[in-house]
């Protein structure tokens, strides 16, 4: 992108010298195939430089508008618990929002039910914090610090430079170009979740970052807060990095490493700004006190998912219980009550506590996967494809598109079952592989050609023969070729059929020596190969 960068700021005299640049013909392939959704070269919003658009503003609203709700949902979904801090939080958003250098960009700020200290803007404005970064906070300001930071990320285009450099390094294919980063969530999400959780994950540049803190202490500054507290901020963050404490690692500093650069630069910048700003620490322990005190609640419920992880039932229902006992409105802990008696093969007393947690929060994906999983291990299948549907709508996952491919396929819906499975066989996960073999069962005997690929082939001694090759991840046999000899006016003009025994393993090759005839004296100027039929090897 800094290539790009100078292309576009390149004066009408050297024009005429862009196209020495290897990626000139790239960019302009990239910009001919994106068409109306190109801006071409601009100015950025923030920084007044030129640079290349490749992703117009409409694209980028529309970008974090569709991520928006399915990347909350992978990161534990709103806190409606205390609404208070999710309206506080939002307030002072809008506030720095509407003094930025997009104030037209329609923002919105959420705060996220995960433990993990971690804030994220996707493109277009949509802005979100978790519960585990606000309880590590000390003021208002210093939330103004991390929603400013954030709020540049937006404005000044970072994460649509992330698209868009993904889009040249593929040259020019539309698809996001950010893949999702390692996450207990990644393998089990497919479709736009995935690329959802992929925009969230994405790594700034130390560039990008500096340019963040730049702004955003500007914006702070501007909506009346103490500046300094953003230098304070990331001294605390470089003393928690070198702790190395496992929350901070996967959270906050995977996407923003702290540095002591980043110190100096924002206390240089501290000098340029006036101070005697709003710090705000009274009202902010008055709005985050129901966090606060809940504190050891979540952490006991953060220690029963790991309990629950190994598999000690026992252990995952006492932390359960204790974090219930603390705060007994938070779906979360029913949530984890469940998972213990689901461990401990009770799954009528688990759909129960699944219950109370949709009573509780109604919007969150999670509540419906498991307990549509539960309804259907109890023969209740009209209501647990209701949940799975739903939980789909709010995030689709690979588990509930396989659980609802085994429930269609129960009913002898098979195109529905197909359908799911498909989506399911998409993702990386175990799961996902179960739902391919599921697949191939079904579909190969009728659709052979859909998983096994035929081509005729010549070796260095002129001999011909016929290779097969197996994309299925089951084992087949008996497999029929249809060879086609076709002349120079595309018309076929001999057509045999080879029988090829196998068998060929998931992944795997056969190949066979083949005899094509002549026409005239001539050889055929194409050949074709497709496989008529096989059969799954037992």
């Amino acid at each position: 992108m800094q290539l790009i960068g100078r292309l576009c700021s390149q004066n009408t005299e050297k024009r005429s010298t862009i196209t020495e640049y290897p990626f000139f013909w790239m960019v302009l392939f990239c910009c001919a195939i994106i068409g109306t959704g190109i801006g071409g070269c601009a100015v950025n919003p923030v920084t007044g430089e030129r640079e290349l658009h490749l992703v117009s503003q409409a694209s980028e609203i529309n970008l974090g508008r569709e991520n928006y709700l399915p990347a909350q949902q992978s990161q534990g979904g709103k806190l409606n618990t205390y609404p208070e801090v999710g309206n506080y939080v939002s307030t002072i958003g809008k506030r720095l929002a509407k003094i930025s250098d997009r104030p037209d960009l329609p923002y919105e700020f959420v705060v996220l039910n995960n433990s993990v200290p971690n804030a994220w803007a996707l493109p277009g404005g949509k802005i979100a914090i978790n519960r585990g970064l606000l309880v590590e906070l000390e003021n208002e300001a210093e939330l103004a610090a991390v929603l400013g930071h954030e709020i540049v990320h937006a404005a000044a285009r970072h994460g649509a430079k992330g698209v868009e450099r993904g889009m040249i390094l593929q040259a020019g294919a539309m698809g996001v170009g950010v893949a999702a980063a390692d996450s207990k969530y990644a393998d089990l999400l497919v479709g736009s979740a995935a690329v959802g959780l992929g925009l969230i994950n994405q790594k700034y540049s130390r560039a990008h970052e500096l340019e963040a803190d730049h702004y955003g202490m500007i914006y702070m500054s501007k909506a009346g807060y103490e500046p300094n507290a953003a230098v304070t901020l990331q001294q605390k963050f470089v003393r928690l990095s070198g702790q190395r404490r496992p929350n901070w690692l996967q959270g906050l500093f995977a996407s923003h490493p702290p540095s002591q650069e980043r110190v100096n630069k924002n206390a240089r910048m501290r000098q340029d700004l006036p101070s005697g700003g709003v710090v705000g620490q009274e009202e902010y322990r008055k709005t985050m006190a129901a966090i606060f005190k809940t504190k050891d609640a979540y952490a006991n419920y953060d220690k029963g998912l790991q309990a629950i992880s190994k598999g000690q039932a026992s252990q995952a229902m006492e932390f359960a219980n204790r974090a219930l006992a603390l705060e007994p409105k938070e779906s979360f802990f029913h949530g984890l009550r469940g998972e213990a008696l689901l461990l401990q093969n009770k799954p009528q007393q688990a759909l129960s506590a699944y219950n109370k947690a949709v009573a509780l929060n109604s919007g969150y994906y999670s509540w419906y996967s498991r307990r549509g999983i539960i309804q259907q291990q109890l023969g209740m299948e009209a209501a647990a494809i209701r949940d799975l549907q739903k939980s789909n709508a709010l995030l689709p996952t690979a588990n509930a598109n396989y659980a609802l491919g085994e429930l269609f396929l129960h009913s002898g819906q098979h195109s529905k079952a197909i359908e799911h499975l498909n989506v399911a066989a998409s993702s990386e996960s175990e799961l996902g592989k179960k739902a391919g073999v599921i697949l191939a069962q079904l579909e190969l005997p009728k659709k052979p050609h859909k998983y096994l690929a035929a081509a005729v082939k010549m070796d260095k001694g002129g001999q011909t023969f016929i290779q097969v090759q197996n994309r299925a991840p089951v084992q087949v046999r008996d497999i029929t070729v249809q060879v086609e000899s076709l002349n120079s006016s595309g018309k076929v003009y001999n057509r045999d059929v080879v029988k090829i025994p196998g068998p060929i393993k998931p992944m795997g090759s056969y190949s066979a020596p083949v005899r094509i005839s002549r026409e005239s004296e001539q050889y055929p100027v194409r050949i074709k190969a497709k496989v008529l039929s096989a059969a799954i090897a037992k």
